[in-house]
């Protein structure tokens, strides 16, 4: 598998400029970061998807811009979701030996048992902040909840994580909670109900920087 990615210098900036490079199937982006002077770039889009899929979403990319080789990670993307395309790349320019802090998603792993029972499961967060050396940042956090029952919850401090990365929440911040039938019921919408008027479902909605 090779991490590396071939860029060019992007030195018109004419919108009509922008509608070419994309035009070809390629994406403009930007370089930044430690040692790097920021830098306006376009590159490959088959071959940007294609690292990032190798990589994944916090990997180390070897960014090769005219000739010229950066460690960078990809610290945001535009997503047009009409053309379900990326549009444009940020990439933070890395040193390896030094920490930067980068968001990770949280994976659950298993069927929890409270579910199976009747709970709802909900899931307040989603991605956590981690901060670590660039070769150390964790592509997902998988939190195993087969064994949560109705009413129990697992927080950060419950998390068992390595010693090659800090996860930057408070340790009572919680990531799942299985809640009884009823008490999801009863949530409350924010606005008192009269007695006798039932209450009104509404519906819910369960997806880096240098230190």
């Amino acid at each position: 598998m090779s991490n590396l990615l071939q860029a060019k210098e992007r030195k018109e900036f004419r919108n009509s400029a922008l509608t070419s490079i994309r035009s070809e199937g390629n994406i403009p982006a930007v370089v930044y970061g430690t040692n790097v002077e920021s830098k306006s770039i376009y590159l490959n889009g088959t071959e940007f998807i294609k690292i990032m899929r190798d990589v994944g979403r916090n990997g180390v990319i070897s960014l090769d811009v005219d000739g010229s080789k950066h460690n960078v990670v990809l610290s945001d993307y535009q997503f047009d979701p009409i053309k379900n395309e990326v549009i444009h790349a940020d990439f933070l320019a890395v040193d390896m030996s030094k920490e930067i802090t980068a968001e990770v998603r949280v994976n659950l792993v298993g069927d929890a048992a409270g579910v199976k029972d009747g709970g709802v499961l909900q899931q307040p967060l989603h991605t956590v902040s981690v901060t670590a050396t660039p070769a150390n940042i964790p592509q997902t956090i998988d939190v195993d909840v087969t064994n949560l029952q109705v009413g129990e919850t697992i927080s950060i401090g419950d998390i068992k994580v390595s010693q090659n990365f800090h996860i930057n929440h408070d340790e009572e911040e919680t990531i799942v909670s299985i809640l009884a039938p009823r008490q999801e019921e009863e949530i409350d919408t924010g606005e008192e109900q009269e007695p006798g008027i039932p209450e009104n479902e509404e519906g819910r909605e369960t997806e880096a920087t240098e230190e």
